[in-house]
């Protein structure tokens, strides 16, 4: 196929995903939220409140990231920590992972992330919000909303190699190769 078609089929290839965007989030949009408790985290700074990570925001991303064990996680927030005034200016936004605050204080400074971070070890969580399996826990993000002394689980959205969530997946399918086995490391030579 010449270059000329190929960038052509490429081209309707991204409307349709953009068609099927709207769609996700239409569908997203019309989902009844649903309530959930006020859970407690640690943190640094003492315990804290799911109600508390909103600050002056009505809406809180908050990611599910599997700890300083995962290289992958490390990976997203790595990403996340590149576009976090972005999402900060948008909503509350914060990273939950099982390490303790002070094993998440100095892998965070050791990476430079600016992110604030909770721990949700001993909590049920994780698991209540669908991150924890028979084999340990999961990636991904939930968004809530406070609203009126209510707090609403939204949406949420499991993260995987090659998913929306980092891009540099994205910018590896164009190269030739792809990925060509790439596999995150906490850190490279």
């Amino acid at each position: 196929m010449s270059d000329r078609a190929t960038a052509a089929k490429l081209a309707d290839y991204r409307r349709r995903i953009a068609d099927l965007r709207r769609e996700m989030h239409a569908l997203r949009a019309a989902a009844v939220p649903e309530d959930v408790q006020d859970y407690t985290f640690a943190t640094p700074r003492g315990p804290t409140r799911l109600s508390e990570l909103f600050g002056a925001k009505r809406d809180l991303i908050l990611i599910h990231n599997m700890g300083t064990s995962c290289a992958n996680c490390t990976l997203w927030a790595d990403g996340y920590n590149g576009i976090y005034d972005h999402l900060a200016a948008r909503a509350a936004f914060v990273v939950s992972s099982p390490d303790p605050p002070e094993v998440q204080r100095a892998f965070a400074a050791g990476r430079g992330w600016r992110f604030p971070m909770v721990s949700h070890a001993g909590t049920a969580f994780a698991a209540d919000m669908g991150y924890r399996s028979e084999r340990g826990w999961l990636p991904g993000i939930t968004v809530f909303r406070s609203d009126g002394g209510r707090l609403l689980r939204v949406t949420d959205a499991p993260c995987d190699i090659g998913d929306d969530f980092c891009a540099l997946w994205h910018i590896f399918d164009l190269l030739p190769d792809g990925a060509a086995g790439f596999r995150a490391k906490v850190s490279y030579p």
